[in-house]
């Protein structure tokens, strides 16, 4: 009871994680009061032994044991040493579920911008800063200095752009023996833009923004409303700017990004594993570089390779080179993961497969009413199995499912006579793709027929977009009481005559309809009176309509 509650939600809220929260995720304290989580290491498992290699990216200590209540180094095996965290490995004896929803952190050497917000439309970061892209993009990629403080310089300004040789020009004059300029910063990467938006005073700028808008008119005005919106929704969320600078990035749970063994001895492997191996190389490769005092210029260098590793971890493709694997194919990164039609949202969450559901091709039925649907009778015996199955145990005709079963593929006599009696007063939903509306699906009562094509009565089709050239719809069975309710009272096609869009009835003639309305209506020409007789004169036909003839 306590972990349905504990599922209980009113909505997802998603925003801005602080590095603190990304650490909370991946970081747990053993009992020996070592804390792990981090991943310090490219490797993934030794091939040699095939178990997942220590600190690596598939580390038991940090992400739980690849095999059901066994540690790293076997001391602890079976269900009952649960809970105990081994004294040799560090892991703790649990499922190898929890390997599905673990995750760790990188620790980066240096602040990285997180690509949506730098080249995401619109670009947040240089909304914020109040910054062309190119200038926020010129200095992220260590192309040019910003001014993080003038000091008392009198030809620098707060936020002013340097090349290199204006910066090495500015640096001699404040080394220089007689030189009287103080208190000047200057920075470069995304340490740089971390202390421009560290900088910023939120409410202070939203007050000082509303002022200026009261006395800015046409595109100034609506730039002005833009990033008074961006800053509102900082302060009302309680995120800081800077945390769209990444100090720690965050690991996926491995099982998320799984290798698997292949009958050659090879290895497939997730392409998130290469965009998380090239991070951690080039950060471990960074601050070894720091380590060893090496020149800024090298150090700078692999700051930029980092933040282009992380780019293309978070994004790849975004900006700059996409990063390609075996074969020239470009690697999947999250954002690839999460985004379109193949993406998490929509193929997982939103797109599930469902069981009770049939497709088949529509044809129009002229003798059903406008709430009715002919189900052709092969596939409601499937889609409405468990129904029939029921009633025939409750009948007494068969003991057991698995004789249910055998019955109803023999096709007896009895299980039809069931069945029309499961289907009566039991809706079904009807829906086209693309559902574009409410009205893309609807509840029908179905009526069993011959063939295998599903019928549609005629009126209903401009609601669907339906035309009879081929179409496909696919039925769904409601099981519960309250879905067929639901059903019934709020989706029955006879309940939805007007359209949500206009308010104006979406019920109309077409199709099969049409052509019959028309048919009707036309003039018979042989089925008139005097059909086909001549005339030679006037009076011939004036003596022929007095006589009635025609």
């Amino acid at each position: 009871m306590r972990n349905q509650l504990e599922q209980r939600f009113d909505y997802v809220k998603i925003g801005i994680a602080s590095p603190e929260r990304i650490r909370q995720w991946g970081e747990r304290t053993l009992p020996n009061g070592q804390v792990v989580g981090e991943v310090v290491k490219p490797e993934t498992i030794n091939y040699r032994t095939l178990k997942p290699e220590m600190d690596g990216l598939f580390c038991e200590r940090i992400f739980g044991p690849a095999k059901d209540w066994e540690c790293h180094c076997g001391k602890y095996k079976r269900v009952r040493h649960r809970g105990i965290v081994c004294e040799r490995c560090g892991v703790e004896v649990t499922e190898s579920r929890v390997r599905r929803h673990r995750m760790g952190f990188i620790k980066l050497a240096a602040p990285v911008a997180h690509v949506w917000y730098l080249k995401g439309i619109p670009s947040y970061l240089s909304i914020l800063l109040d910054m062309p892209l190119r200038d926020v993009e010129q200095i992220v990629y260590f192309n040019s200095y910003v001014v993080l403080d003038p000091g008392n310089a009198e030809n620098l300004t707060y936020k002013q752009l340097l090349t290199e040789d204006q910066w090495l020009e500015t640096e001699e004059q404040i080394y220089s023996e007689d030189s009287q300029m103080e208190g000047v910063e200057v920075g470069i990467g995304a340490e740089a833009i971390q202390r421009l938006l560290q900088d910023l005073q939120l409410e202070a700028e939203a007050e000082r923004l509303r002022e200026e808008i009261l006395g800015a008119k046409g595109q100034k005005k609506a730039k002005l409303i833009k990033r008074l919106r961006v800053i509102d929704n900082f302060v009302a969320t309680g995120s800081k700017p800077e945390w769209m600078i990444l100090s720690v990035v965050p690991v996926i749970p491995p099982d998320l990004r799984p290798m698997v063994q292949l009958d050659g001895g090879r290895f497939a492997t997730s392409d998130l594993n290469d965009l998380y191996r090239r991070v951690i190389n080039r950060n471990n490769r960074l601050a070894r570089l720091q380590e060893i005092m090496a020149p800024e210029i090298i150090v700078r260098n692999e700051k930029r390779m980092l933040q282009e590793a992380v780019d293309a971890l978070i994004d790849n493709g975004r900006r700059g080179r996409t990063v390609v694997g075996a074969n020239n194919r470009p690697l999947k990164s999250l954002s690839d993961i999460i985004e379109g039609k193949q993406g998490r949202f929509r193929q997982n969450l939103l797109g599930k497969r469902v069981d009770y559901s049939g497709r088949s091709v529509i044809v129009v039925g002229p003798d059903l009413k406008i709430h009715q649907c002919g189900l052709p009778r092969e596939m409601a015996i499937e889609l409405f199995q468990p129904f029939v199955i029921h009633r025939l145990i409750s009948r007494g005709l068969v003991n057991n499912i698995k004789a249910a079963k055998k019955m109803i593929q023999r096709n007896h006599p009895e299980v039809v006579e069931v069945l029309e009696e499961v289907i009566t007063g039991h809706p079904v939903l009807l829906n086209r793709a693309p559902t574009l509306h409410r009205l893309g699906i609807q509840a029908f009562e179905p009526l069993l027929v011959e063939g295998r094509a599903i019928q549609l009565h005629p009126l209903v089709c401009q609601a669907f977009n339906a035309d009879f050239d081929g179409d496909q719809m696919a039925v769904h069975v409601p099981l519960s009481i309250e879905a067929q309710a639901e059903a019934r009272m709020l989706m029955l096609a006879s309940h939805n005559v007007l359209s949500p869009a206009t308010g104006k009835p979406i019920v109309h003639p077409s199709q099969d309809m049409v052509l019959g309305c028309y048919y009707l209506t036309a003039e018979n020409r042989d089925a008139t009176k005097g059909a086909g007789v001549h005339f030679s004169n006037l009076e011939d036909v004036v003596r022929a309509y007095e006589q009635r003839e025609v």
